[in-house]
């Protein structure tokens, strides 16, 4: 491996290579332009350019494209050239400033929600010079935003800027009633912990289910799955370390910040977490890391499973999204310091958390919830659906105690005693860590667990950045206009305490008396499904938050809350038609085939000795044409259900019935497919089995 801090960001048009590259002039105002989100020159645009283009093909580039998000979950790109002709029939390597800052591509392909017709096509991308340009498969990728002709935006990254650039501003006012002038800007900052699943590629490729959906669809469990705790922390198998070795390689080309990596609980899941950096290059680099992932595996000779519950039995993977603000000048705004209870700035950017948290849950849940998350949440693996924030019991005693005029009384960090004298002694923390919260405060961060594993992590935090902004709003109106700011500010976080202390809970989130008690004593909303939880996108304080900050119009949410439902529905009915074409194809003549076998046994041992007993044949034949007949009828019945649901032209009614009908119909036709797994001989099944697939990597 090459020196780590000469490869790290070898392919990135970073700042230090700007710095090297652009004259001085040029540089600063393209600083000046990332600073203060001033429109950029063309003539500057034009020199930039250039020496990207330069440095490009020195890294062996021979094609630009404008990379962006559109609204499918995952990147676009289109690939163009370098090459321009000359009158002599020759070429020359060109890039403009308008080819960098602005391309045009085919709005009328990507989902839109309705914000574009089939025949309007025209859409644009804009350079975001917030996002380092880098090089990927020989081709300079410029990250960008991507708007229709109208200028809706039909991305993920857009209304992510404008929600950082909301929260940006409404921070602002808060810091300068503190008297803290120096500050010129406020980003929030993420680092997105990644789940993944390892497994053999060829036994990938004979799984439909896996090819078509991503999880299996079928599938008994082996004698041993994750209950021993073994492979959590365990040792890392070679081939899985010769994966994430590369894996970390080709993540430090492109400046992204790998840091931690390690088994997780399930056989052949593992984890990568980064070190944080500015949300919307956070965004940018997790939709990287996830397609590099990819490409790294299929190196190996491995499947890398990205899917929030690829195996039923054992755990799914989650997204945790851990979410602070900071300012220019180094100082995280969530971090207590060593006396939190003496630190009103760190306790009012606290209060605006929880408040947000309380009154925007369903924005939250909305931003994590898909077909495939749904087979997460509420398992002994990740939160339950109902959302709450944990602070630990120093932060909760301080508010009690701001709460009831109280003094609070500070305990000291006492030692932790280990009981073994030759190790050094070191301070306890005041609070555990609550895996059970789908909100937790970690130190100096919030730890948002309940997304999936591989969603964008562009919605959780555009609802977070926006949320928190109102509430800054609200606080910044009110103690602008105080007369006495110190009196007002106390009342300020007393008052939002009391309100919102509903929200607080730090005990076991997965205990079924929490959910009766968050949702009939405190009034938490728990939307246990996907369809339960989408409506809410629109609700009018919703629609209103949104507008309010300029970070989508009210077209553009009902766009999403189209494009939303439609997804969950093509995902289901995928599903499901992926189910019926293996059961009718594959599983049902397989099975019949071993029955036949059986069949065929039992005749050739009657007929060699009439008086032996074929007890294990025919029982087995007995049981499995039993299980036949069930699989046959409930495969009917799931295909009369799909083709009822093509007849529902309501995207919104469709996801209900998906949810009501279809998903009910797929389990009753898994029961008896599993259950006849379980007693077909193995060189008769059609499909690898979750043995195979969960402990085939060496």
């Amino acid at each position: 491996m090459s020196n780590i801090p000469e490869l790290f960001a070898s392919m990135v048009f970073d700042n230090a290579t700007m710095k090297e590259r652009l004259p001085r002039e040029t540089y600063k105002s393209l600083m000046k332009t990332i600073s203060d989100g001033k429109h950029l020159d063309l003539a500057v645009a034009n020199v930039v350019a250039n020496a990207m283009k330069n440095w490009a093909i020195e890294k062996g580039a021979t094609h630009f494209t404008h990379w962006f998000q559109p609204m499918t979950g995952v990147t676009a790109e289109k690939h163009d050239s370098f090459i321009s002709p000359t009158a002599d029939g020759g070429i020359i390597m060109e890039f403009s400033g308008k080819e960098l800052v602005k391309g045009e591509t085919d709005a009328s392909s990507f989902p839109s929600g309705g914000l574009r017709a089939t025949f309007e096509a025209r859409g644009y991308t804009a350079w975001d010079p917030t996002s380092y340009a880098f090089i990927k498969d020989g081709t300079l990728c410029i990250p960008t935003a991507y708007c229709s002709f109208g200028g809706e935006a039909l991305d993920k990254k857009t209304p992510l800027l404008r929600s950082m650039e909301a929260i940006n501003k409404q921070t602002l006012r808060v810091l300068r009633l503190f008297g803290n002038e120096d500050v010129t800007s406020v980003k929030t900052t993420v680092g997105p912990e990644q789940e993944y699943f390892l497994i053999d590629e060829a036994l990938f490729n004979k799984r439909k289910d896996l090819i078509y959906t991503g999880r299996t669809l079928f599938g008994s469990m082996p004698p041993k799955g994750q209950e021993m705790d073994d492979h959590y922390y365990g040792t890392i198998i070679p081939k899985v370390v010769a994966y994430m070795k590369e894996l970390d390689e080709e993540l430090w080309k492109l400046g992204i910040f790998a840091k931690t990596k390690h088994n997780e609980v399930a056989p052949a899941q593992h984890e990568l977490a980064p070190i944080f950096t500015t949300t919307n290059i956070a965004t940018d680099h997790n939709q990287l890391t996830m397609e590099i992932m990819k490409k790294v595996a299929h190196k190996h000779g491995l499947a890398c499973l990205l899917h929030e519950k690829p195996f039923r039995g054992v755990n799914g993977s989650g997204k945790h999204n851990n979410w602070s603000i900071s300012t220019n000048t180094g100082v995280n705004l969530l971090e207590p310091g060593e006396t939190p209870h003496q630190n009103a700035q760190f306790l009012l950017f606290l209060c605006a958390v929880i408040k947000a948290v309380n009154e925007y849950q369903d924005l939250l849940r909305v931003g994590v919830a898909t077909a495939s998350n749904d087979h997460r949440l509420g398992a002994n693996e990740a939160p339950p659906a109902v959302i709450s924030i944990f602070l630990g019991t120093e932060l909760t005693d301080i508010l009690t105690a701001i709460e009831n005029d109280s003094a609070y009384d500070r305990k000291e960090k006492e030692a932790l005693k280990i009981g073994v004298h030759v190790l050094p002694k070191f301070p306890k923390d005041t609070t555990d860590r609550n895996r059970t919260s789908p909100f937790a405060f970690t130190g100096n961060k919030f730890e948002f667990r309940m997304l999936g594993s591989q969603s964008s992590i562009a919605g959780t935090n555009i609802a977070l950045n926006t949320a928190v902004a109102e509430e800054l709003r609200q606080f910044a109106d009110i103690l602008e206009n105080a007369d006495d700011f110190g009196n007002a500010l106390h009342d300020l976080i007393k008052k939002t305490i009391s309100e919102n202390k509903n929200i607080i809970f730090n005990g076991n989130g997965y205990d079924d008396a929490w959910i009766e008690e968050a949702t009939k004593v405190r009034g938490l909303h728990n939307y246990r499904a996907t369809p339960d939880a989408l409506p809410h996108f629109v609700d009018e304080n919703n629609i209103k938050l949104y507008k309010t900050h300029k970070v989508f119009s009210e077209a553009e949410m009902y766009a999403r809350h189209e494009i939303h439902f439609e997804n969950y529905n093509k995902l289901i009915r995928i599903e499901a038609l992926t189910m019926i074409d293996m059961a009718s194809k594959d599983i049902l003549p397989a099975v019949c085939g071993y029955v036949k076998e059986l069949s065929d046994t039992v005749i050739s041992k009657k007929n060699a000795c009439p008086s032996v007993s074929c007890l294990y044949e025919e029982k087995t034949i007995e049981k499995l044409s039993s299980l036949c007949n069930e699989i046959y009828e409930k495969l009917g019945e799931l295909r009369e259900i799909v083709s009822e649901s093509e007849r529902i032209y309501d995207s919104q009614k469709l996801s209900r019935f998906c949810c009501d009908n279809i998903i009910p119909a797929m389990d009753n036709l898994r029961a008896p497919v599993d259950e006849a797994e379980e007693i077909t001989c193995e060189k008769n099944w059609p499909y690898p089995s979750y043995g195979d697939l969960l402990f085939s990597v060496k």
